[in-house]
């Protein structure tokens, strides 16, 4: 069947230098990449251990400088069921981003389909085209054919997204321990009804069940005062009493979209205060926590609601939302 590739953000120019967070994902997610060892149950202590194709795979990204030297592989980590690689293309291309994936992602396939013929195969990274493109017949541990999803490429432009990116890479084994040792927090929770709307919920159900919530909303007015006017005693004001009110036990509620509303969501964090977040999409069937929650849900501090089904589509929040969600944020609070 004729492959068709899309890529994730449409109006981005895929020549010239740039850095892409790259993942590579085996077909239905089988775990035939590696094993996630904890040892003593601790998720920092977490590693993968990698698999025979594993080994070959990670060996097609070290050597893929060899065949694209305009490229540098900055950060990469191998997990059971995929690959996350991020990448610096150092100069300009004449044939871009998308052929230098490609190619990784051919290799990849014709790895999976060898590794259906011959489970044992051992394999060079500086021959790797010449492998049998043969479809197999045998059937056991690696199903043919493997890899058939195209991979998920995204470019990484704003800044301190680099560094958050390659941190997200290095902390995938104690993520997924932490999943695998906690899992009731991490499970997708359907049919919450909370004043008359439904969500989808990950976190701390129990969080509902506090006997104070307030809202985090940053007025607009307050905003324009202390920048066009440099009368900020309200803007502080306001964040400090947020701030006090979960020190007193207040469940802080918001979808924290704002600059000044994310500076407060810092500062609950790392106060280690409960917190409901509001999220704009729903979620999927692997979803995780960005870095900035994770350990909130993980040690029950956090619950994320959503009432809309996850759009893998959807990269920017509308002001249609925000406003929805703010509404949502007063809502909870009158209504538990």
């Amino acid at each position: 069947m004729e492959e068709h590739w899309h890529w994730q953000e449409r109006g981005t120019a895929w020549k010239g230098i740039g850095i892409y967070h790259v993942t590579l994902t085996v077909t239905s997610r089988q775990p035939l990449l590696g094993e996630l060892v904890i040892p003593g149950d601790d998720p920092v202590k977490a590693y993968i251990n990698e698999s025979p194709l594993g080994k070959d795979l990670v060996q097609c990204v070290i050597h893929w400088h060899e065949h694209y030297p305009e490229i540098r592989v900055l950060q990469f980590y191998l997990m059971p069921d995929h690959l996350h690689i991020v990448v610096h293309v150092q100069r300009a291309m004449p044939y871009g981003i998308m052929t230098v994936i490609r190619g990784l992602w051919q290799a990849a396939k014709k790895l999976g389909r060898a590794y259906s013929e011959e489970k044992r195969l051992s394999f060079n990274p500086n021959t790797i085209r010449s492998i049998s493109s043969k479809r197999s017949s045998v059937t056991g541990e690696y199903d043919s054919p493997l890899f058939t999803e195209i991979p998920f490429v995204r470019p990484l432009s704003r800044k301190g997204q680099l560094q958050s990116m390659i941190r997200y890479v290095q902390m995938n084994p104690q993520r997924l321990a932490t999943k695998r040792l906690k899992p009731g927090f991490f499970c997708v929770q359907p049919d919450i009804v909370i004043a008359d709307r439904t969500y989808s919920a990950v976190g701390n159900i129990a969080l509902l069940q506090y006997n104070r919530y307030s809202p985090v909303h940053v007025r607009s007015m307050w905003v324009q005062d202390a920048e066009q006017h440099g009368y900020d005693q309200p803007l502080r004001d306001y964040k400090n009493g947020c701030v006090f009110a979960a020190r007193q036990g207040t469940v802080m509620v918001s979808p924290f979209i704002s600059q000044h509303e994310q500076e407060v969501l810092h500062v609950l964090l790392k106060e280690k205060h409960p917190i409901i977040y509001i999220a704009d999409n729903g979620f999927g069937d692997y979803f995780k926590p960005s870095d900035l929650l994770f350990d909130a849900v993980a040690e029950g501090r956090l619950l994320i609601l959503s009432p809309w089904p996850y759009d893998p589509d959807k990269h920017h929040v509308t002001r249609t939302d925000c406003v929805a969600m703010n509404k949502m944020a007063e809502d909870i609070c009158a209504a538990l």
